[in-house]
Formats: C-alpha cells, structure tokens, sequence
C-alpha cells in the first residue's frame, strides 16, 4: 500500500506536471499518513456510526476476509515509522493508542485505536504511514464447522448425512460424555486438544464455529502415561454431532473410580456434574466380574434409570483359527475333577496340586489345555468361576506349562475367606520371546472348596493367539463368547465394529456374545444372592463404524490417522443416539435403544452375536419416530471476523509507557527462564526420547507459550513434557503475564537427539 492518501498521491502528479506555475499555485496540502479509508473512517460524520454502517459507506465487508479487524469499537492498523520502534510507542500511547504488537527489523507496529483519534495517531513524529488491517483469509478446510479438519467416515456410513440434511438435527442441546484413559495428557501426539478446537476437531473458546466455542468440560483427567484415546472418541462425537455439549472423565484409576465417573458424567450441572444425557467409554477392567453385574455395571443401571443412554464398545477379543472356529473362551458348566495335576504342580509346595481340571468333556481326561502362542505375542488369561463377589467359597489357581512340563508362568490369589480378595478372579500373563509360535498348556488346580462353573477369556486385543486344543463347543462346554463386565450388562448398549468402507462386515477382533450372568449385581458387601434361573443377555447390542479418521490416533494409513476397534464404534453410536434424543427430547431412553435397534441394518450375513441389532442407521432411526421432530439445528457457521492467533512479537525494543491523562499504565512484560533442560546432545536407543523442560518467570501467576521446532506457539505448562524424534530441535518459550502481555523476547533452546 501507497505511504500517501489518494488526494496526495493527485497533488503530487499535479506538482509534477505544473512546474512552470508560480509558487502559491503550486503548493500542495502535505499529504496525510492515514490510508483513505483510514481518512474516511476518521470524519466525525462516520466515527460515530455503527459498525456496519461504517463498513457499507467504507465499501468493505461488515465481516469476514477483508473486513476490518475491530477491536470492540476500535480498529486495528498498522503504522510504518520513521526511526525505530520504540521511540514512537510514548507518542503513540499519547494518541490514544494500544501497541498490539511491533518488529523493530521491519519497523511497524500494529495498533488499536478508536476512529476519532486516528488523526492523532498520524501526528505523531515519526509515523510516515497508517493503513487499515484487513481480516486474513482463512483456509478452513470445507466442513470445518460440520466436524473439523478431519471428519469420520462414520458421517457417511451411518447416514448422519442424510440425517442431518432432512431433519437439521446436529446435537444442539446435547450433553455427550465420554470415559477413557485421558484427554489430552500424552506427549509427542501429532495434535494436542488445542490443535484440535484451532482445526475444528473439538469445540472450544478458540475455535471458529458458532455453537461450538464452549469448551470439552473434563471432570476428571487421565494419568500422564495415557494415550489421549478419550480426546480421539470425543472427535468422533464432535464429527457426527458438532453442536452437542461434551464432557470427559478419565477410567483409568480404579473400578471404583469409574463407577463413580460414570454417576458424575450425568449428574446435573447444578449439582456439579456434567449433566451427559448420553455416556460412552471404551474401557474394560480385568477383573470384572463374568457371572454378574460388578460396581461399573451398576453405576451403568443408576445413570440409565435416570434416563440417561449409555453405550459401552463389545470389546476386541474374538479370536478365529484356521478353521474359522472363535477361539477366545472357553467355558465348563462345573469344575471337573481330573483326579490329578501334572507333574511340575503336584510337586509344587503348599499348592494341594491334585486337583486339576479335565478340559476333556467327554469320557477321558485331560489336565490341560494347549494354547498356541504366536512369536514375540503376550498371553493375557482371565479366569473366573460363577461365585459371587463377597461370597466366595471356592479357591482355584492357574498354572501355565511348557511342552516339557516347566511352569512358566502361574496365578495363585487367595480367593476366599476373610482375608482373601473375595473376588473370583485369577488373571495370568507370559510373553512368548521364542522366535517361533509355541503351544504352551494351562492347567487349572481347585486348592479348595466347591466344584463352581469356571470360564477363562484370552483377552488378545484380536490377535497373537492362533490355536486352541478345544476350539468347539461340546457337552455342554461353550467356547467363544468374550463379552463380560458391564459391556455386558442390560442397561448398556454394547457395540460391535464394522470397518468404515465395508458395511456388510463385522471386524474379525469384535467382540462376540452372549453375556449369562447366574448372580444379582454387587451391592456393597453383601454377597448376591443366584438367580433363579441364569440370565442370557443378548450381545452385542448394535454396531458401528471403526477405523474412521482423526488428527492423530491411533495409527498413520496411507496418511490419515485411523483410529480403529470397538474403542472407535461406540463413539460414532453414542453421537447417533444422542441425536436421536434431541430429535424426540421426550422419548424414554428404553425407547431410544429400541428405536436404535429396530431401525439398524443387517450386517451382511453376520449373527447377532457379533453384530447385535445390525449398522446404526441415523436417518432410519430419527424417521421412525413420531413427529413432531426437534430440528431446527442448522449447519455451522464461522464466527465472523475471527483471526488466527497472535505469535508472540520478537525483537521489539524495550520502552517507557507514558500513558494518557485517565488510563493506567499496563504491566511490563515479563522475562522468561528455562531452569531445568536436557543436554544439549541427548542419546537414546529407541526412535524417540521423552524429555522434561521447566520454565519460570519474574511474574506471579504468569502462563507459558512454547514453540517445538516449526509447530506454532501454544499453551504449555511450567513443567513441559513431550517425545522428541531424532535430528535437531529447537523449543522457544516465552513468558506471559497475568494481563496477557507476553515476553517479546522468548528464550531459545536448541538440542540434537541422536542414537547411541
């Protein structure tokens, strides 16, 4: 832009071509600094006016790309000075204005200033030029407002699409939580929660789309070891329902912790809860219970008298063999007598090694059961026999053999009794470090009591186990189920997975069903008493997308993240589910899964137990329902005028701050200090290392903005960890004071990661 106004740029083109004119008819007005529309703006006639006024007499637009960036009633400019920076800021400052930001090396500064006191400004000595700032252009990825950057392809598999596009239904009024390991804990991520509300991934206060700037409300957060896989399934949510309310609570710390999660998830927000109308986790404690419904699952049946949805991912557990047979369980109606152990158990000490059982079920015995691991593979068994919790009588231990007979590896709680863990539960695992497969023999020794039903479950997470010596059900012997805990309670809405680009599909790793619990759930210590007659509860209920994309979990794909599994389909059903809720806001939650259920699609040739009630299908599910239907919820639009964030200035002298009669003076800007840095070499045998910064400032309460090589500046805590590849890096960190003033002269750290 021009350093002169339109009418100087006309004066001097007359001078010029008028040199023979005596001298009082050449002379000119000294042209003014301010920009025409800077001029214009200045006129009492117009300063006054409102915005959008200004802006139509202006010609520019009232908002958006190319508008004025405003200020509440001030606008942003940015003024050219003749001599350096800060010799102009006490002028400046005099003139009404407020230094947004400077650089001395190309000498401007970028201002607030209130329209009238623009001419002001443009008097101040020094200053040859001032120009208007326009809004930037932002490439907003198309859909920003519609999910984010990166969008699932559940949207489209589930019909939210059509959904959304019939009935503008799109989550307005929804409270969504989720229960994972955390939300954004992990270090290294491509993205952390912040990237994600700048993309459009998550909502937040920074984000650009009307309806979504109020922030994930996280009630309980994750260790710092977790993976932030809750922030990937809230991005599911945020995809399917962009303008629902979201919440997270970690699952991560106990089973009692959970429960308690689960309860403060839906509890209203008057009461300090999040107020969830829908709740959804991906998490599965090994020891809870098979045979009937432990603490987790009752929290489940509370939250859903309440009215409250709650869906839970099946599990990925199911195992197949070369024969197509699903090998993950195994389960005996009693424990038989085999009426003796192997040799390695019997000789044990103080083990009462003579028990074991016989895995045959018809008329020979057999004291173990073989086991094919696959190279390099964990083996993780859970076994539990049909006692109640708090009423165990009943003590079995396990015991895992190699082909010779050497125990590897064995489990052996104390079960029972007062100072027993009252659970019956034994949980086993050894890792094969062989180079080949190999068959390895289980052993289950009854030290004492009662001959109870006993089911084990391989929890393989869908691989590393490729054969089972019994891979059929037989004599009443079942094999394959692998849904337990509260996935498999009533008042959860268990699902399955089914690949995003294959709806005729259930994933090989889904967790099959059914669930049959014997006992009434666990309420306190009290042990419950048998049913009746055992309760078969059908599972999976419903399924869903998996292996959808994210902007960072959980593994690169021919470039997109994709993150996969049940952890990913109970997501994409729980925004379905909460859609529906806010398409018929009266519909009973037995009727919102009932509704989810009917209307789902069949899954190819898939059973119900591995594809429950079918693919959720959105738009089938909100056209079943009666009408009047609750829409209204248009597509998302950009917050207008909105800009990118500010970087923190560099190179800007410092100055004294003289402030106009009425105003106070501002805080300094504080200094910043990196007191606690790795070596400037650092060496490591793995691809990247984890390392620990920590920073300071000379101001209380001040907030920290880092910098990791070419990322852009954003939050960090005082005690900032993350990984680091090999190569080179560089952190800048600058201080920023409790005013939002941030150090204009970050520290700089450079290091070097190499390998050993």
């Amino acid at each position: 832009m021009s350093s002169v106004s339109a009418l100087g740029r006309l004066a001097l083109a007359f001078v010029a071509a008028s040199a023979t004119l005596p001298a009082a008819a050449a002379a000119a007005p000294a042209p003014s600094p301010l920009s025409p529309p800077l001029e214009e703006l200045a006129e009492p006639t117009l300063a006054g006016k409102p915005l959008a006024a200004q802006s139509r007499q202006l010609g520019l637009p009232a908002d958006g790309p190319g508008s004025l960036v405003r200020d509440g009633g001030r606008v942003l400019v940015t003024a050219r000075l003749t001599r350096g920076v800060a010799a102009a800021f006490a002028g400046l400052r005099g003139a009404g204005a407020r230094i947004v930001s400077a650089s001395a090396g190309t000498r401007t500064a970028t201002l607030s200033v209130a329209p009238s006191r623009l001419p002001e400004v443009a008097a101040v000595p020094g200053i040859s030029a001032v120009w208007q700032v326009r809004a930037p252009i932002v490439f907003t990825p198309q859909g920003q407002c519609e999910g984010g950057a990166v969008i699932s392809e559940g949207v489209a598999q589930l019909q939210v699409d059509d959904a959304r596009s019939t009935f503008e239904l799109r989550g307005k009024g929804q409270t969504i939580g989720v229960l994972s390991d955390s939300y954004d804990s992990a270090a290294g991520d491509p993205t952390d929660a912040l990237d994600d509300v700048l993309s459009g991934d998550l909502p937040g206060p920074a984000g650009t789309c009307f309806a979504q700037q109020l922030p994930v409300d996280v009630l309980a957060e994750g260790p710092a070891s977790g993976g932030d896989e809750g922030r990937a399934m809230l991005q599911i949510v945020h995809d399917l329902a962009p303008h629902a309310n979201l919440a997270f609570a970690t699952a991560f710390e106990s089973e009692e912790s959970f429960a308690q999660n689960i309860e403060a998830l839906a509890r209203p927000v008057s009461e300090g809860g999040a107020g969830a109308g829908v709740v959804v986790d991906d998490v599965a404690w090994f020891e809870e219970p098979f045979f009937q419904d432990g603490p987790i699952a009752v929290a489940i049946e509370n939250v859903a008298d309440a009215g409250v949805t709650y869906l839970s991912a099946a599990g990925n557990d199911n195992l197949f063999d070369s024969g197509g047979n699903e090998i993950a369980s195994w389960e005996a109606p009693a424990f038989r007598d085999s009426g003796g152990c192997p040799e390695a158990i019997e000789k044990l000490s103080g083990f009462n090694g003579v028990h074991c059982m016989d895995f045959d079920p018809g008329a020979g015995a057999d004291d173990t059961f073989g086991i094919t691991v696959e190279a390099g593979e964990v083996l993780t068994l859970d076994l539990q026999w049909a006692e109640p919790w708090f009423g165990v009588v009943s003590d079995l231990d396990a015991f895992l053999l190699s082909g010779a007979g050497k125990v590897l590896s064995a489990s052996f709680e104390e079960n029972p009794g007062a100072t027993g863990t009252q659970r019956p539960v034994e949980i086993m695992q050894w890792e094969n470090n062989a180079g080949t497969a190999r068959t390895v023999h289980l052993a289950i020794n009854r030290f004492s009591g009662l001959n109870p039903r006993l089911k084990f479950i391989l929890l393989q997470n869908g691989g590393g186990v490729s054969a089972a010596e019994y891979p059929e059900s037989s004599e009443g012997d079942v094999v394959g189920p692998t849904i337990f805990g509260h996935a498999g309670a009533e008042s959860a809405i268990a699902v399955a997975a089914v690949p995003f680009n294959n709806s005729a599909k259930i994933e090989s790793y889904s967790s099959r069903g059914p669930v049959t619990h014997y006992f009434g759930p666990v309420n306190g210590i009290v042990p419950a008493l048998p049913l009746g007659v055992p309760k078969e509860i059908p599972k999976p209920d419903l399924a869903a997308t998996d292996c959808g994309a994210t902007t960072f979990f959980a593994f690169l794909s021919g470039g997109v993240w994709r993150f996969c599994g049940t952890s990913a389909a109970a997501p994409h059903a729980a925004a379905v589910a909460a859609l529906v809720r806010q398409a018929k806001p009266t519909l009973p939650e037995q009727e919102v899964r009932e509704t989810m259920a009917e209307t789902a699609v069949p899954v190819g040739t898939f059973p119900p137990e591995a594809a429950g009630g079918g693919l959720v299908d959105a738009f089938a599910a909100i056209n079943s329902l009666p009408e009047p239907i609750e829409g209204g919820d248009g597509p998302g639009e950009q917050v207008p005028g909105e800009e990118p964030p500010i970087e923190p200035p560099t190179g800007v002298e410092p100055a004294r701050i003289v402030m106009p009669p009425g105003e106070n003076p501002p805080a300094p800007a504080p200094s910043t200090t990196i007191f606690r840095h790795p070596l400037k070499l650092v060496r490591t045998r793995a691809r990247s290392v984890r390392l620990l910064f920590r920073f300071g400032s000379d101001q209380p309460n001040a907030t920290f903005l880092c910098k990791v090589d070419r990322r852009p500046y954003r939050s960090c805590p005082s005690r900032f960890v993350r990984r680091y590849g090999l190569g080179r890096h560089v952190l800048r960190v600058s201080a920023q004071g409790p005013t939002g003033i941030p150090d204009p002269t970050p520290v700089v750290f450079r290091f070097r990661v190499r390998p050993f």
